[in-house]
């Protein structure tokens, strides 16, 4: 298996730059299909079935397992979008200098698509009932928070004993085992708007609400805690010299303990239930959408036995936990032992900087598909 991989290693690296040279932004459907029926092509040449399930405003999802496979245990997810807009890979295509690979998603996560790819295909050619017992799910709307596809991780998430999530490990390697949760939230605030100069005390200013109420909401902010409110975005006003009427702002919170969502949801409530500006009224929109990836017992179980096949083939494997959301939020949510973090090693995702360690994508792949192996015979 092992010498599979490695001399599978400039085969991967071309069918990463042939990914990253794809514009697959969250909201650039046709080339996250394109990346779906690039791969959907690859499973099938294994013997897989590649159930397709169609979006109209996103990106496919690609439900995949062997077409001898009864009852799998273990979940793989990874998905296929990014952050960056169409039109990015023909201003900075995928190039390597040194050891890195660099472009559009080389690392988040068109790396791991490709790893992911190629420890089924190891394990196809050296132990093919293995194959049976993984279910992959590949889905196109993570980067915005998986509206689309969250039921259906959810719903096959139902019954497996084990979950790997795909995405990078971090800049030291180490894997993800907790994350927080988190939502998303708008604050519409209306006034009345006048001229500035001439009759600037007919008019009430939603931008002056707003600043009240930002003020409000970072004050729940409480880093001990590991609670965070961030107003990330606002929008306001027409003109410099008219009274605003109206005022956006988007609201990115995240949180550590579930018990922590009711109490902000709160209080975010008790804050914009009044204004401060009077004649401006305000409406609240928005709900946690991620629940928190916890390190639990089994969690930690499932840890100690990819450490086990880390040593086995000479990788140290260590752990972390990230205040980013993912996938893997939904797995845990459901009762299912998860690691995420189990794609090649990278770093500063979702920049223009964003690189791939290229010598860690064989031993990653190799250890993806060693653990594959080893929960599918515990």
């Amino acid at each position: 298996m092992e010498e599979f991989i490695q001399q599978k290693k400039g085969e991967m690296l071309e069918l990463i730059e042939q990914l990253v040279n794809i514009d697959s932004g969250s909201y650039v459907k046709e080339g996250i299909d394109q990346i779906g029926s690039i791969l959907k092509k690859q499973y099938e040449e294994m013997g897989f079935v590649v159930d397709v399930k169609n979006e109209k405003d996103f990106g496919n999802h690609l439900l995949i397992q062997h077409k001898n496979a009864s009852d799998p245990k273990i979940i793989l997810i990874a998905h296929m979008d990014t952050v960056f807009p169409k039109g990015t890979v023909a201003k900075r295509p995928f190039y390597i200098e040194g050891s890195r690979a660099y472009g559009p998603g080389v690392v988040d996560m068109k790396s791991s698509l490709v790893e992911l790819l190629y420890a089924i295909k190891a394990l196809n050619g050296d132990n093919p009932e293995i194959c049976k017992n993984v279910q992959i799910l590949l889905n196109g709307d993570e980067e915005i928070g998986s509206p689309s596809s969250r039921p259906l991780i959810e719903k096959h998430s139902e019954g497996k004993e084990y979950a790997l999530v795909m995405e990078p490990a971090r800049k030291d390697g180490s894997l993800v085992t907790s994350r927080r949760g988190g939502g998303r939230y708008k604050l519409i605030v209306k006034g009345k708007a006048a001229h500035s100069g001439i009759e600037p005390e007919k008019g009430r200013s939603a931008i002056e609400e707003l600043a009240y109420k930002i003020i409000q909401l970072h004050n729940l902010t409480n880093h001990e805690k590991g609670i965070s409110v961030n107003v990330g975005l606002i929008k306001g006003g027409s003109s410099v010299n008219t009274v605003s009427d109206s005022a956006v702002a988007q609201v990115d919170i995240r949180i550590s303990e579930m018990e922590q969502a009711d109490y902000l949801e709160k209080r975010m409530k008790e804050i914009c239930s009044k204004t401060d500006v009077s004649g401006t009224k305000i409406k609240l929109e928005g709900e946690i959408s991620r629940p928190l990836m916890e390190f639990n017992e089994q969690t930690e179980s499932l840890l100690e036995i990819i450490k086990d096949v880390g040593k086995e083939i000479g990788i140290k494997v260590k752990d972390t936990s990230t205040g980013g959301g993912g996938d893997a939020s939904f797995t845990s949510a459901t009762g299912v032992a998860t690691i995420d973090g189990m794609g090649p090693v990278g770093g500063n995702a979702h920049s223009e900087n964003e690189y791939l360690e290229i010598d860690t994508l064989p031993e990653r792949t190799l250890l993806l598909a060693k653990t594959i192996e080893k929960l599918s015979v515990e």
